[in-house]
């Protein structure tokens, strides 16, 4: 009689990377990335939205780049440098100058969309130092140089990152400057500013909307 072959197991214990910090824990095969940093590690300020990969909130950089966690495997993601909001601030609990813009500028109104917000823009001003067009960048030979991070290209690169309260406006404004900041060239005039930076907004910004 033919012997039965082993049946797989549906679970790993995997080692993840967050935030600088190395966690190990057994996960179902199945689980995203999201669920695990959520439901396993207590990292709430990454957002569950549409749980489909279309409206951003729950965005996070792996490897520098950026990544909707709801459709990104937690397997997938071992040995790989996992950023969320709550790693995003400068060593010192400095905010990063992305952070310190949408709080200037007021790039939110409910905070629920923030965390995947600040780190998409984080990537979106790397991938323009690094001199990556986007689908408006009009002229795309290397011998052009870097296109100036317009409002049009702004618009570009964070539609992947949705804000139902309709706060675009301040979000560009808040990506230009944090991008300006960085040494990007950018075009994009400010037009208002706020200087509330503290309670919910601060929270916000931090990670530390509604989980």
């Amino acid at each position: 009689m033919a012997p039965v072959p082993a049946t797989p197991s549906a679970s790993s214990a995997i080692t993840l990377k967050v935030n600088g910090e190395k966690h190990t824990l057994p996960v179902d095969h199945r689980t995203t990335l999201l669920d695990a940093l959520r439901e396993r590690l207590d990292l709430t300020g990454t957002k569950k939205g549409c749980d489909q990969g279309q409206c951003g909130a729950c965005t996070v950089l792996l490897d520098g780049r950026r990544a909707v966690a709801c459709l990104q495997l937690a397997v997938a993601a071992e040995g790989r440098e996992i950023t969320t909001i709550e790693g995003v601030a400068e060593e010192g609990g400095q905010l990063h100058p992305v952070q310190q813009a949408f709080l200037d500028l007021d790039g939110y109104q409910c905070g629920y969309c923030t965390p995947g917000q600040i780190c998409s823009a984080v990537a979106v001003i790397e991938e323009h130092a690094a001199g990556w067009p986007s689908a408006v960048t009009g002229d795309v030979r290397p011998e052009a140089g870097p296109t100036p991070l317009t409002a049009e290209e702004i618009r570009e690169r964070m539609s992947g990152n949705l804000c139902r309260c309709g706060a675009y406006v301040s979000i560009v404004q808040a990506v230009a400057r944090a991008a300006a900041a960085h040494g990007s060239t950018t075009e994009t005039t400010e037009t208002t500013e706020s200087t509330d930076t503290t309670g919910a907004a601060a929270a916000s910004a931090a990670g530390g909307a509604a989980a």
